[in-house]
């Protein structure tokens, strides 16, 4: 007992003078995570062009297609080993990097690393149309939990440099810093804190520097000259939203239904092997869908015919639910930032028809932010991620518009954020394995206005288990709480938990200091 309340007493006392070393141990995360993301990212874009020659080679050769389909058959034999393996691995893997930060799962950090970066190599690189974003924020976040089990640190700084991670793997996989620095404050953790911003800012930047050392300084994406939208047009910036959010709330719902068709076929490599040999079809017949979709989005911001854009987004969204639905390695980042610049350009071309005057490209990286908005529910990570991908800040307010509107018209339809859905999901499956140590940890909370704690007294709050207040941050100074403390709206709780009660209480918090 006293050589547990030592450790405890040890642990505040770090947790309060760590923030500076985070920083630095922010950098080290941030260097391993940039490095496998980077490779991962090199070793998909050689995946790319292998695949775009393999396609100009059967072109004339039919007879060369059944040795490529026997070919995915191999693959998709392996990408089903690897999930029998290792079933952490399956789909975007940001549910699990959400899951574990709540306490719901505990990945064995180098297995999940090794098979997702050789399943995500294997699916995106075969053409199934699935994004490199979410494999790089899973593999980020694995290589922030290894540095974290190599140094030794306590599950309290595990948490900090699993975010780290994971956003070191978002800026290096898209070349933008500050996206991944957001992602992490409004998707991973959903609040705004000072150590999450210093420690992932580190890693951030640190491995975007990585990136651009191997890819260039440009941005993600090159288009031509995006002109300023006259103020006279924003009514259009309006309807787009409305309309990316009802495509949002659509593409959620297929996401659902797609694993739900799967989940009734009872053999594991049928399952994965659907996607694989309509992927090897659509090679030959329309090869434009296969992958992320990168070069759909410079090519849907020049004038396309709406008839093409039509059908491009049908085959595209119907290939993504196919390839998502299966469970395999890969995310949807990407294919969903292509299907909203193909909505943007349709709509453009649609204004186009009525007699009115529209930049395309303007409307392809609108498009990108309100479908982002809509499905993910993160609008200011998606408004900064667009930015980033671009070159182009000067959009902020068109941007911020579409991306509000969508938000609002797919939360007044109640539909779920795509991540926090598919956690839910997961869980449900039975998939959770919370660590069995009894180590403890501190998790922070501000307290919003409005929200049950705000007023009240730590007594008279009902906290999970063992866990107590041990610190309240007012006003930029540190109180030791008491029964009798009341908590106002601004103040950061501070609690000691044990981990194996991280999910109770991580809930709790949720409740009573943000009223969700």
């Amino acid at each position: 007992m006293r050589q547990s309340k030592t450790a405890t007493a040890r642990l505040i006392q770090r947790a309060r003078g760590f923030r500076y070393l985070l920083v630095w141990e922010g950098i080290a995360v941030g260097a391993a995570a940039g490095l496998v993301t980077v490779l991962f990212r090199l070793l998909l874009s050689q995946g790319d062009a292998l695949r775009q020659a393999l396609g100009e080679l059967l072109t004339g050769r039919p007879w060369l297609l059944p040795l490529w389909l026997m070919a995915l058959l191999v693959l998709a034999a392996l990408v089903t080993l690897l999930l029998r393996w290792e079933p952490l691995i399956s789909g975007s893997g940001i549910p699990q990097v959400e899951g574990e930060l709540q306490g719901h799962l505990s990945q064995t950090w180098w297995r999940v690393l090794l098979a997702k970066f050789v399943g995500g190599l294997l699916t995106i690189g075969a053409g199934l149309s699935l994004g490199r974003e979410g494999p790089s924020i899973q593999l980020g976040a694995m290589a922030g939990k290894g540095v974290s089990r190599l140094c030794r640190r306590d599950v309290t700084e595990e948490r900090m440099l699993l975010t780290c991670g994971a956003s070191a793997g978002l800026s290096a996989a898209f070349n933008a810093p500050l996206a991944g620095v957001l992602f992490s404050l409004e998707e991973l953790h959903k609040d705004f804190s000072t150590d999450v911003l210093l420690s992932t800012m580190s890693a951030s930047i640190t491995a975007d520097f990585i990136s651009r050392t191997l890819f260039g300084l440009g941005p993600v994406f090159s288009f031509p000259e995006l002109s300023m939208m006259p103020l006279a047009h924003y009514w259009m910036v309006l309807l787009l939203g409305a309309l990316l959010g009802l495509v949002g709330v659509f593409y959620n719902f297929c996401v659902a239904k797609a694993q739900d068709l799967y989940a009734k076929i009872p053999w594991a490599y049928v399952r994965a092997v659907l996607p694989f040999l309509l992927a090897g079809m659509l090679l030959v017949v329309y090869p434009a869908v296969l992958g992320g979709g990168h070069n759909l989005v410079e090519a849907v911001s020049q004038d396309q015919a709406l008839q093409g854009l039509l059908v491009l987004f049908a085959v595209k969204f119907l290939f993504s639910m196919a390839s998502f639905g299966a469970g395999v390695p890969g995310g949807i980042f990407l294919p969903l930032l292509v299907l909203g610049a193909v909505v943007g350009s349709s709509f453009s071309q649609g204004a186009h028809l009525l007699g009115l005057d529209t930049a395309t490209g303007n409307f392809v990286i609108l498009g990108m932010a309100g479908l982002f908005a809509a499905i993910v529910r993160a609008p200011v990570t998606g408004i900064v991620l667009i930015s980033e991908m671009t070159g182009s800040f000067s959009h902020l307010l068109t941007l911020s518009l579409v991306s509000l509107a969508a938000y609002v018209v797919a939360d007044l339809l109640h539909a779920p954020p795509v991540y926090d859905m598919l956690l839910a999901r997961l869980l449900k499956k039975g998939k959770a394995s919370p660590a069995p140590s009894g180590e403890k940890l501190l998790l922070e909370s501000p307290v919003s206005v409005g929200a049950p704690a705000c007023g009240k007294t730590i007594q008279e709050l009902a906290w999970p288990g063992r866990s107590l207040v041990v610190s309240i941050k007012r006003h930029g100074e540190e109180l030791l709480p008491h029964g009798g403390t009341v908590l106002e709206a601004g103040d950061v709780v501070v609690l000691l938990c044990d981990q194996q009660e991280l999910p109770q209480v991580h809930a709790a918090l949720e409740h009573q200091c943000k009223g969700n």
